[in-house]
């Protein structure tokens, strides 16, 4: 077994972070999902929220994710969605007004609700990692 897990978080356009971490955090359908050294393999549907990856060195690295799937296996985290970003990449005013946005249009806008969790996913990574 490895002394850290092997992490790639990956959007449909790029690689956003890859690296050794030692646990990653992510929310699933299920509910929260911590991952550690020697984590039954799993195959699990991400919601619209926040991942944090803990490297081997560093500060915690915090992204958003629009949904996508994460699966573990043999010490190797890969973290998939069509849409990812750093909360350093993140513009938190773009996306407070989104969410403003998207409130406004509920129940006339069938996208709305999805709108809404990707705008708090965002904010909620910008305010955790600062």
């Amino acid at each position: 077994m490895a002394d850290f897990l092997t992490v790639e978080l990956v959007a449909a356009d790029r690689t956003v972070w890859s690296g050794e971490a030692t646990m990653v955090i992510a929310r699933t359908t299920e509910g929260d999902l911590g991952v550690l050294r020697g984590h039954q393999p799993t195959l699990s549907l991400l919601t619209d929220a926040v991942v944090e990856i803990s490297p081997e060195e560093g500060p915690v690295v915090v992204a958003s994710v629009d949904g996508g799937f994460l699966s573990v296996a043999d010490d190797r985290v890969s973290i998939l969605s069509e849409h990812a970003l750093l909360a350093e990449e993140i513009n938190v005013d773009e996306a407070r007004t989104e969410l403003e946005t998207a409130r406004n249009l509920i129940g006339s806008d069938d996208d709305a609700e999805r709108r809404i969790r990707r705008a708090e996913a965002r904010i909620r990574a910008v305010e955790k990692a600062s």
